[in-house]
Order: structure tokens, then sequence, then C-alpha cells
């Protein structure tokens, strides 16, 4: 009965519109990497100043609803690069602004992204140990 009353999922339309999305946004990518080159960047620094400036537009675009919309018709091709971690972490933090500055945006920010970002702090630290402790021996 839920079956039937729950729409059909296109997942070949899914597919090719987080493909066309997912491209875009990882050609903007390189077009910014580029850029940044062609300013007289090395290439690491070419490569973080295009991170910087993805997850900058990303949470702007979140800042003014206009990243949500996008995501409606990209899906996952809007969520897996860098740009889907910023929309992460701003989303939760526009929705609680009201509350203030410190209690809405400060402690909601980091509601859906705080696990990851303790993780993968944690684990960092937790190799870096074991890698430090075996090349002392």
């Amino acid at each position: 009965m839920a079956e039937k009353a729950s729409p059909g999922t296109t997942y070949g339309k899914n597919m090719l519109m987080a493909f066309l999305f997912g491209g875009t946004i990882c050609t903007l990518g390189q077009v910014f990497q580029n850029w940044y080159l062609s300013l007289g960047l090395g290439k690491d620094g070419a490569a973080a100043f295009e991170s910087m400036t993805l997850v900058a537009l990303s949470a702007i675009l979140t800042a003014l609803r206009v990243y949500d919309n996008l995501a409606k018709y990209g899906g996952a091709g809007t969520l897996v690069p860098i740009t889907g971690f910023a929309n992460s972490i701003v989303s939760p933090a526009m929705e609680f602004k009201s509350e203030g500055y410190v209690i809405g945006i400060g402690s909601k920010m980091f509601m859906i992204a705080g696990p990851v970002l303790v993780y993968g702090t944690a684990a960092s630290v937790i190799y870096g140990l074991i890698l430090w402790f075996f090349h002392l021996y």
C-alpha cells in the first residue's frame, strides 16, 4: 500500500543530474585552480585557494538560499564535493540565526558536520602518534 502511494524513483534522471551538477562544480574548481596558477601561485597554493573559494561560494549561496534549490535538482552531485561539506555546516547555522550569533549560529553550526570534524581530528592525532612512535624505534 505504501509503495503504491509513494512516487516512483527515476534513477536514470537522478544519476544524470548528479553527474552534471557534480561535474560542473568540479569543472568550476578546475577553472579557479588554473586561474590561481596563472596568477603565479604554486600548485599547492592554487589548490588551497581553489578549495577556499569553493567553500566560500557554497557558504554564500547557502546563506542566500540558492544552494538548497540547486541541491533539489543536483542531488548527490551537490553534496559530494567540498561544497556540500560547506553547505552542511552553514545550513543549520542559518536555520537557528534568530536565536542569536552565539547560541543560534555558533552552537548549531557544527550540528551535522561536527561528528565528522571530531572524528577526523581525533583520528589524525592518533595516526600521527602511532607513526611518530614507530619512527622513534
